[in-house]
C-alpha cells in the first residue's frame, strides 16, 4: 500500500484527479497530456504491462469519450488506470502503440467501434467492420437493431432436414 502511496505523491502534479477504491490508483490526465503521464510510468515507475484500453461513449455534450488504460507492474505487483476525455466533434488522440505494441489491437478496436482516431498509429483501419461501412455501433446514438441494409447479409437458406 505505501507502493500506492509513493505513486500518488510522485505523480499529483501530473494529473487532473487521482482517485483511490479497492486498493487501485486511477489517474485522470487530460488528452493533450495522456502519452506523455503513460511513458513516465512505463519508463520511470515499471508498469511495463498494457492489460487493455477501453472507450466509453458517455453521450454527454462536451468531452463525450473516455478512453481507460490498464497497467500493471509486473515486478511491483500492483495496477494502475489511466482515464481520459475526448470531444464529440474531434475525438482523436495519439498512439501509444509505439510506447506498447499491443496498444495497436486496442486503438484499432476503439477506432472501429467508437470512430476514435489515433494520430500516428501504424495501421489505423477497422478491426471487425467493413472499411467501407460507414457507422461506429458502439456510440450510443447507434440503433439496437442496426441500421437496415447497412451491410449484406448471407442469404438464407431454408431449414434442411435432420438425416
Amino acid at each position: 500500500m505505501s507502493e500506492l502511496i509513493a505513486l500518488k505523491e510522485a505523480l499529483a502534479g501530473e494529473v487532473v484527479e487521482v482517485r483511490e477504491h479497492a486498493g487501485e490508483l486511477t489517474f485522470i490526465v487530460e488528452a493533450s497530456r495522456l502519452k506523455a503521464f503513460l511513458k513516465t510510468l512505463k519508463e520511470k515507475h515499471g508498469f511495463d504491462y498494457l492489460v487493455d484500453i477501453g472507450a466509453t461513449d458517455h453521450f454527454v455534450e462536451g468531452l463525450r469519450f473516455e478512453l481507460v488504460y490498464n497497467l500493471v507492474s509486473l515486478s511491483r505487483r500492483i495496477r494502475v488506470r489511466v482515464k481520459t476525455r475526448l470531444p464529440e466533434d474531434n475525438p482523436e488522440i495519439d498512439t501509444i502503440s509505439d510506447l506498447w505494441p499491443s496498444a495497436n489491437w486496442h486503438e484499432r478496436e476503439a477506432y472501429d467501434m467508437m470512430g476514435i482516431r489515433f494520430r500516428g498509429h501504424p495501421d489505423l483501419r477497422r478491426i471487425y467492420l467493413p472499411e467501407d461501412f460507414e457507422y461506429h455501433p458502439l456510440r450510443k446514438e447507434f440503433p439496437l437493431l442496426g441500421i437496415p441494409g447497412s451491410l449484406p447479409l448471407p442469404p438464407k437458406d431454408p431449414p434442411k432436414p435432420y438425416l
